[in-house]
């Protein structure tokens, strides 16, 4: 029997991969099913914890949350952990000396590379339950502008946090001094394109906080079009102004650059003016949306007559207006031709209007009947605002005289369809009442009487 044992383990550590032998292979296979086994375990606590998550309190459930995010990043550190651990014994076996030295460094960095990713990996995943936090907090208070607050506070910290991950993690590599200006650098425009990100988010999120205030879907949006030109305008210049100095600042990080425009302002002035005159419409289109957004000679959503067309502003940039046309085309105009050129605008103080219909009548049409009739047309219709309407004669010919009928609307839409509405009804109380006013032609064909230029003989 002792013989037997002795010649099993000695089989067992007799080497059979290298200097490996099948007790240095069954040890790696323990360690790496021991990392499962740990792994799976775990795994089910995770879950026992966070089964009723949904219904627990507040502080609780935040606990949970912050468990379940954490999740992930455990099982993956406990198989780190456990391939570094079985790599270290296998490499203990195959190598000595100097390279067994090397390995084990890399390995060791390896190591430090992998727990901070997962380290970051969790802050990461921490701030995302901080963002689900935040958004019910807001959704509790119920202001939208706590809600774009949170928003903007979550979509910060996803940003921070890997770029502080990074930054952190290069002094780990360990390496040589002639990489240190290049990583320096790096880490400089990884830092600007961050922070310039935020401020992009901060921006966007200024717009919405602002529109969340105005809602220029009501009927008397009159403020809220005119808050919605200045922000737009104003945010697209500061999206602009952001975006500038990013990259200026990136630029002024690398000596090349700085020298090459230092040396083209000090001794390029003629291509600096061609520069500016090639600029001159960019930059005039860009003075010209500042101005717009101070003066606001027209705002988002303006009913407008533009190069004859009719229509509503859509969308105002920094270079062009959209204008609306009411059979769905579009118009784009540059921003210069509102500053230049004149234009209607239909709601430059308010949407109401007074809507005008013409028609032209026969002498013998009695006008104080089709005022009473256009009372009860206008006065029942639900297009009528209730201020003013009028029936008049404001031209006579030798044939026809013309009645102009006035009437009120909220809005040019129904502006329009109200004049329609008059004009339809109206030609059919004149086609049905009084047809013989219609405008006609009168011929007389009767033949001078008899004698009567007979006084005009002599005797």
């Amino acid at each position: 029997m002792l013989s037997w044992l002795q010649r099993l383990f000695g089989e067992a550590t007799h080497p059979i991969i290298g200097s490996l032998s099948s007790v240095d292979l069954g040890a790696v296979v323990g360690l790496m099913l021991a990392a499962l086994a740990l792994n799976a375990l775990a795994a089910w606590y995770i879950r026992r914890k966070t089964r009723h998550m949904s219904s627990a309190d507040g502080a609780t459930s935040l606990r949970l949350r912050a468990l379940a995010a954490l999740g992930k990043p455990i099982y993956v550190l406990i198989w780190i952990c456990g391939i570094y651990v079985a790599s270290l014994a296998l490499l203990m076996k195959l190598a000595s000396g100097t390279t067994l030295h090397t390995l084990q460094a890399a390995l060791d960095t390896s190591l430090q590379l992998a727990v901070f990713a997962v380290l970051f990996w969790c802050i990461y995943r921490l701030t995302r339950v901080l963002d689900q936090v935040l958004a019910s907090w807001a959704a509790r208070t119920g202001s939208m502008v706590d809600s774009l607050i949170a928003g903007l506070l979550g979509r910060s910290l996803r940003v921070v946090v890997p770029v502080l991950g990074v930054i952190l993690a290069l002094p780990i590599l360990n390496l040589p001094a002639q990489y240190d200006a290049v990583l320096t650098k790096g880490t400089t425009i990884l830092f600007i394109v961050a922070v310039a990100v935020m401020l992009f988010q901060a921006v966007s999120v200024s717009e919405r906080a602002v529109y969340a205030r105005y809602d220029i879907a009501a009927a008397d949006n009159l403020r809220a079009r005119k808050i919605y030109t200045q922000v737009h305008v104003i945010g697209k210049t500061m999206h602009i102004v952001v975006g500038v100095f990013a990259v200026a600042s990136i630029l002024m990080l690398f000596d090349a650059v700085r020298h090459i425009g230092t040396s083209l302002l000090a001794s390029a002035g003629v291509l600096g003016i061609v520069a500016g005159i090639a600029a001159q419409k960019p930059l005039g289109n860009l003075f010209a949306g500042v101005q717009i957004a101070l003066t606001q000679p027209m705002r988002q959503d303006d009913v407008v007559i533009v190069e004859g067309e009719w229509g509503r502003i859509e969308e105002i940039t920094l270079s062009y207006v959209v204008v609306h046309i009411w059979d769905d085309r579009r118009l784009v105009v540059p921003l210069t031709y509102f500053i230049e050129k004149p234009f209607q605008n239909w709601t430059r103080t308010s949407a109401g209007l007074l809507g005008s219909v013409f028609v032209w009548v026969d002498y013998s049409f009695p006008v104080e009947e089709g005022r009473k009739f256009l009372e009860q047309v206008i006065e029942a219709s639900p297009l009528w605002d209730r201020r003013f309407w009028n029936l008049a004669v404001t031209d006579a010919t030798e044939r026809t005289m013309q009645l102009r009928i006035l009437a009120t609307a909220a809005d040019s839409s129904k502006s329009w369809d109200l004049r329609c509405d008059i004009r339809e009804k109206f030609i059919a109380f004149i086609q049905r009442t009084y047809p013989q006013s219609l405008p006609v032609v009168r011929l007389d064909t009767s033949a001078h009487p008899a004698g009567a230029d007979a006084g005009a003989k002599t005797p």
